[in-house]
C-alpha cells in the first residue's frame, strides 16, 4: 500500500485544512471540530480515501475521520478532499499505535479495519490491528454499543484475527470466507481500491463484525 517519495507530500498535509497532524488535542473534543453532535466512525488505515469517502457521501449525518500511517499515502486521500470537499470528513496522519492517545472513552461508533498490513511474521503479532493488543485499545474508546468491522484477503490474518477474538471479551456477530457470494451479507457493502481489485481477480474476500 505504501506510496514511496512523494514530494512535497508531509508539507502539503501540515498546510491543510483537511488534516490533522496532531490528533491528541482533540481527544474528547472531536465533535466540537466537526460542529455537531453525530456518530463518529474511524477508519484505521485508510489508505488513498475511497471507501471513507464513498461512506461520508451515502452517510452525511455520520462524522468520519481516517487514520493513516503513511504521508505519501494519506497525500493521495488529500487530493480528493481537495476535489470533492466533504464536510464530514476528516484525515489524520499517525500511528494507529498511539490511538488510545486521540479518542476519549465512547468517543467513536465504529471502526473499520481494510486489508490491514497481516505483519506475517510471528514476532510482529502484535502489530497486527486485529491482535488482542490493539482490540484492547479499542476497547478504551469504543461506545460500548459500538463495533468493529474488519475485511481482509489474507486468509491467515483472518483465521488468526478469529483466534484472538475467541481468546478476547470480543463478541463476533458475524463472519465470512467469501463476503462476495452471500449477496445478504453484502448488501450495502462499500468496496475499497484494493477489494475492486481482488474480486476482479476472484480472490475471495473476509469479513468479520465483533462487538464487546
Amino acid at each position: 500500500m505504501r506510496l514511496k517519495n512523494v514530494p512535497g507530500s508531509r508539507e502539503a498535509i501540515s498546510d491543510s485544512r483537511y488534516c490533522i497532524t496532531e490528533p491528541e488535542e482533540y481527544k474528547g473534543k472531536w465533535h466540537k471540530l466537526f460542529n455537531n453532535d453525530n456518530p463518529i466512525h474511524i477508519e484505521v488505515g485508510m489508505g488513498k480515501g475511497k471507501f471513507l469517502m464513498t461512506l461520508a457521501k451515502l452517510y452525511p449525518d455520520i462524522n468520519y475521520i481516517g487514520i493513516e500511517k503513511y504521508s505519501s499515502v494519506l497525500f493521495r486521500a488529500l487530493q480528493k478532499m481537495e476535489e470533492e470537499p466533504l464536510d464530514n470528513v476528516i484525515l489524520v496522519r499517525m500511528d494507529a499505535e498511539y490511538i488510545t492517545d486521540v479518542f476519549e472513552s465512547g468517543e467513536v461508533a465504529k471502526i473499520y479495519l481494510n486489508f490491514s498490513d497481516p505483519w506475517p511474521k510471528d514476532r510482529h503479532a502484535k502489530r497486527r490491528l486485529t491482535s488482542r493488543q490493539f482490540l484492547e485499545r479499542y476497547d478504551q474508546f469504543l461506545d460500548p454499543d459500538g463495533t468493529v468491522e474488519f475485511k481482509t484477503d489474507n486468509r491467515g490474518l483472518f483465521d488468526f484475527s478469529l483466534e484472538e477474538i475467541e481468546e478476547s471479551k470480543w463478541s463476533l456477530l458475524m463472519s465470512t470466507y467469501d463476503l462476495h457470494s452471500d449477496s445478504e451479507l453484502c448488501e450495502g457493502n462499500v468496496m475499497t481500491e484494493y477489494e475492486e481489485k481482488f474480486v476482479a481477480e476472484g480472490i475471495p474476500i473476509n469479513k468479520l463484525v465483533i462487538k464487546r
